[in-house]
């Protein structure tokens, strides 16, 4: 067990390509170093989790990112994460991503393009699936967008929405999740430019604005967001990469993930492919972004970017090295700093408690 003077995090990734499924480390909260605690196999490829609370303490979630999908819940009292009880299916394939809400544990599925609703038990497991939303459409990248792809799915800082990026549809979806009965209804949809392949979303501190960071094209969508309304509104875009680093067919980059910084200054993307971390400063509005500066990742395909809750520390997941890279950010400029990594064979994401 580790004492109070430590924070705690822990890491996703990919059994089937030799990751050690969830593994929980300490965190120094003067250093940003990671240690590793022990890990657990107990779900495939638990490529992304979130963290949860419950009446006797944290709960740890996991998809399991297979086909068929299930979702997890874990007890984090020990060094190594412990099933709370068996995982349960999300009735979809390949979920890539999940997220807290009205007492349901919600979750992407990739491949099967929907989105799955499961309640939250009394001791913090998830029940069996209460309704799933299936997407619809497609868009011009015939490789990658043939049919939906939900990404994510997230709540909105009001807590009253759900929303979900289709990689595929070239969509955000805007849905309304019923606390009762677990039931998905589908509210409205904001088309994004064709072929942008929109990955993630992560809102600004004032709850008003959201950005959406495309993987197939390296570029962040602006859009105003309200919450009395349900409504997602596109303002414009910015590249993510300069564009002469872009111009090289023959290395694509994939942006992965997008992070605000919790005063609104700044926002980072990681960038599979380029193998780095972009820095994008906002305006006071936060409606302007504008590109300053890219940094190596400190190993090759970010898959996940994080900071830490101090929101001094930046934590890169980078799945083809096998390691997890931390990053002094800079109060003045928000320019990361490489500070060190640690082993993490396979690994896909970083959560903190």
């Amino acid at each position: 067990m580790i004492g109070n003077s430590a924070g705690r995090a822990f890491l996703g990734s990919f059994t089937s390509a030799g990751g050690l499924g969830i593994t929980a480390v300490s965190v120094d909260r003067g250093t940003g170093a990671l240690t590793v605690l022990g890990s657990t196999d107990a779900v495939p490829d638990p490529s992304f989790l979130a963290v949860g609370p419950r009446e006797s303490g944290t709960v740890l979630y996991a998809v399991g990112e297979s086909a068929p999908g299930v979702a997890a819940a874990f007890t984090v009292d020990g060094d190594v994460p412990t099933l709370l009880a068996p995982a349960q299916a999300v009735d979809g394939d390949a979920p890539t991503h999940l997220a807290l809400a009205a007492n349901h544990l919600v979750t992407a599925n990739y491949t099967s393009g929907s989105v799955t609703a499961l309640p939250v038990l009394a001791d913090g497991s998830p029940g069996a699936a209460a309704s799933v939303l299936r997407h619809e459409g497609s868009g011009p990248d015939t490789g990658r967008q043939e049919a939906p792809h939900a990404h994510q799915v997230l709540a909105d800082p009001s807590g009253n929405w759900l929303v979900s990026v289709d990689l595929g549809t070239d969509s955000v979806r805007v849905c309304a999740l019923d606390p009762a009965t677990g039931a998905l209804r589908l509210h409205g949809e904001t088309v994004l430019r064709p072929g942008t392949g929109p990955r993630h979303l992560a809102f600004h501190p004032s709850g008003a604005l959201a950005y959406v960071l495309g993987e197939l094209e390296p570029v962040l969508t602006v859009c105003r967001w309200d919450a009395a309304t349900g409504r997602l509104d596109v303002i414009g875009e910015t590249p993510v990469l300069p564009e002469h680093e872009t111009a090289d067919e023959a290395v694509r980059t994939y942006p992965s993930e997008v992070v605000v910084a919790r005063d609104g200054r700044f926002l980072w993307t990681a960038n599979r492919g380029h193998d780095s971390i972009s820095v994008l400063t906002l305006d006071e509005s936060g409606e302007k972004a504008a590109l300053v500066a890219t940094v190596g990742c400190g190993g090759r395909w970010p898959r996940d970017l994080t900071l830490d809750p101090s929101g001094q520390w930046l934590y890169a997941a980078n799945e083809h090295s096998g390691n997890v890279s931390w990053f002094a950010v800079d109060a003045e400029t928000g320019i990361p700093r490489h500070a060190g990594s640690v082993e993490a064979p396979a690994v896909s994401c970083v959560v903190f408690v």
